[in-house]
């Protein structure tokens, strides 16, 4: 297979599981790859078991940071309008983008179970009448036919809001680029680091439906079916039959090493690698929004491919 540009490799490629709070048992997962026209390699899978180390992965010094990068993160960039309007009411302060929002949350709440404690205030201790009867979600949670993303501003059971609160503020901090919604303001010579979000849901959905394919530890019984459905998603993956256009490529030691995990979270970072790769594809056919829509809401953001 030869690269995009004769003599050039293709650009890293990235797709992470995020988690808040990484340890040994349920570690950050990042899986690197590269793509070659409509055929994407996987390289390598990392563990990361700190936040120290989440943010050594998104430094400059880090060892692929020197051919730059796109990546697909699993965890919101933005949160629902109706919650930064009624924080915009409360505080007064225009909270015009991404970074001033995240940088508000991060002085006024000192850890994420300050910000679940904002969440949780929101309609009474502050913001009396604005909070819906439900979470919100976004525009593009709600985008995608059949499947819908967790609101942001779920902090228990799939605790997404402390997933936007812990990892969009470290995005921020390393300098990396988040297009159409954060710009660093020192780029230097470093070559780019592109970051959008991704929602391995997505992908997943489409091939299996309703079917899941992470194991449930209080239903032991049901660990050969869920692997079934790693082994499926994982062939389909590799034959190309998603929308997105591209195939997967694994070597077999890499494919039993994907299927072995019973939680599904390397499965999810390589879930989340391909729609980089289909970000990257899109840039480099001249789309500058990567499959992002024109009108999206820049405080709410953009799922990859939704």
């Amino acid at each position: 297979m030869a690269p995009e540009a004769p003599g050039e490799p293709p650009a890293a490629l990235l797709g992470l599981d995020f988690s808040c709070a990484p340890s040994a048992r349920k570690p950050i997962v990042a899986a690197w790859g590269r793509r070659y026209g409509a055929v994407v390699k996987l390289e390598a899978l990392e563990s990361i078991t700190t936040l120290d180390g989440f943010e050594a992965l998104l430094s400059t010094t880090h060892p692929r940071a020197a051919q730059g990068w796109v990546g697909g993160f699993d965890f919101p960039f933005g949160l629902p309008r109706v919650f930064v309007d009624a924080l915009r009411a409360d505080t007064g302060l225009p909270l015009a983008d991404t970074q001033a929002l995240i940088s508000h949350l991060r002085t006024r709440c000192t850890d994420r179970q300050g910000f679940q404690r904002l969440v949780d205030g929101w309609g009474s201790a502050w913001g009396p009448g604005t909070r819906p009867a439900t979470l919100p979600h976004r525009r593009c949670d709600t985008a995608m036919d059949g499947v819908s993303s967790t609101s942001p501003l779920q902090t228990r059971y799939v605790p997404v809001g402390k997933m936007y609160f812990e990892g969009l503020w470290r995005l921020i901090q390393a300098g990396v680029a988040l297009p159409e919604l954060h710009q660093p303001s020192e780029q230097g010579t470093q070559p780019p680091r592109l970051a959008f979000e991704a929602y391995p849901g997505l992908l997943a959905h489409e091939i299996l439906g309703r079917q899941s394919y992470k194991t449930d530890a209080r239903e032991p019984a049901d660990a050969a079916r869920r692997l079934v459905q790693r082994l499926s998603l994982i062939d389909a993956l590799e034959q190309g039959r998603t929308r997105l256009g591209l195939r997967l490529k694994l070597t077999p030691a890499q494919r039993d090493h994907l299927a072995s995990d019973p939680q599904g979270d390397r499965l999810d970072a390589v879930l989340c690698l391909l729609q980089a790769s289909w970000a990257h594809m899109r840039l480099a056919e001249g789309d500058a929004l990567a499959g992002q829509p024109q009108d999206m809401d820049k405080l709410e953001g953009w799922i990859l491919s939704a």
